[in-house]
Parts: structure tokens; sequence; C-alpha cells
């Protein structure tokens, strides 16, 4: 294998992750909420599409370490054109006339989730992604491309929060589509939302630094990156 093939595949998986990572989130998005544990008194509730969300970032940082800012900024892009396309599908499967006689109670339950959580993630998705790359591309200029860790975490911890505030409060206030307690204030129940996913999220943030060190190192040498900080040509 050439060494432009492997340049050329390993962006492809890492494309190939996030995009698969991003449709299959936002299908399950808020089919189900998991308690994850609790602190104290306080349930750690996660919905269900946001358990593979944290790979997306390390997607998206992966990108930008080695292929730069703009390859990283044009598969966000190419994300949001990826959830129009779920939209368009899930609304053409709504208003086509369906089999009589079939079932269709699940498929339309699973759309109107779907459509809560993608109209939420869309706006969340496009701030949280073009947030994390910003922000790791400030830490790698003001690190002069040392400190990987500071670049990973210190973009990835803000844009989730980004993420998770937006999800959960559009989901809310312009879908109504989460399981609140009706006759409790909904504010609390909103911040509770807020503080689970970004706990859940941040955690696997965290997590995620070992990964990225060794995948950036193995990545480097089998694309023949030159230099700690450096990137492949567009």
């Amino acid at each position: 294998m050439t060494l432009q093939q492997r340049r050329d595949l390993a962006f492809l998986v890492l494309a190939g992750i996030f995009l698969g990572t991003m449709g299959m989130l936002n299908i399950l998005g808020l089919t189900r909420f998991l308690q994850l544990g609790s602190i104290g008194s306080w349930p750690i509730v996660v919905a269900v599409g946001a358990l593979p969300y944290p790979v997306t970032f390390l997607c998206t940082d992966l990108i930008s370490e080695l292929w730069g800012e703009q390859k990283a900024g044009q598969l966000v892009w190419v994300g949001l054109a990826l959830n129009g396309w779920i939209v368009l599908i899930l609304w053409l499967g709504g208003v086509l006339p369906g089999l009589a006689g079939a079932p269709e109670t699940t498929f339309f339950e699973v759309r109107r989730l779907a459509f809560g959580a993608v109209g939420a993630s869309m706006v969340a998705y496009l701030a949280a992604q073009f947030t994390d790359v910003r922000l790791f591309h400030f830490w790698k200029r003001f690190s002069g491309g040392r400190a990987l860790w500071l670049r990973n975490n210190g973009s990835t911890l803000v844009s989730q929060l980004v993420d998770t505030s937006a999800v959960v409060l559009i989901s809310h206030y312009a879908n109504h589509v989460l399981p609140l307690h009706p006759g409790e204030p909904v504010l609390p129940q909103l911040a509770g939302f807020i503080a689970s996913g970004y706990l859940f999220k941040a955690v696997a943030a965290l997590a995620d630094t070992l990964p990225f060190y060794l995948l950036v190192g193995w990545l480097r040498r089998w694309l023949d990156v030159p230099g700690e900080g450096a990137e492949l040509a567009p």
C-alpha cells in the first residue's frame, strides 16, 4: 500500500466513523433514557443517542491534528448535510402512503422522537463541532504544537458543554420531547439533564486522552507526518 493510499484510508475510516456515529445517534436520539448511576439523590440520566457521541470529537480532533482545520471543517459541514438527509427520509417515510393493515406505530414514534432529536442536534452540532475545531487549533497555536492533552481536552470539554446545553434546551422548548415529571419545576429538571449529559461526556473526553495520544503517535508514523504539530497538506 502506497503512502497516499494509507493517508486516504486513514481519513476515510475516521470520516466514516464520524458520519456513521452521527447518523446512529440521530436515529437513536431520545428513544430511550438510561440511568448510569447516581450521585447521592441525583440520578445520572443520559439519552441513548449520547452514548457514541464522544467518539465524534475524538475523530475531529484526530483529523484536526493530522489534516488541519480546513479538513475538519469540511467534515463538519458534510455531517450537517447528513443530518438533513436523515430528516428528508424520515419526512418522506411519514408522508408517503403506507401498506394497508401494516403496523406503523413504531415508525411514527421513532420519527417523532428523531425529529425532536435531529432538530435540536443540528443546531447543537454546528455550534459544538465548530467550537471544538476552532478551540483545538487555538490551543495548538498557543502551545506551539505541543501539549496534545491541552488541545484535546481544552477543546472537547468546552464544546461538549455547548452541545449538551443546546440539545437539552432545544429538545424541551422547541419540541417538548424530554421525559419531564409533571407538577415539578421545569428548570431544575433541565439543569439535571444538562449536568448528567455533560458529566458523561466530560468523563468520556478525559478517558480518550490516552487513546488520542496513542493514535496520534501511531498515525504520524504510519502516515509519515513529520514533526510534532505538523499537518498533512490539504
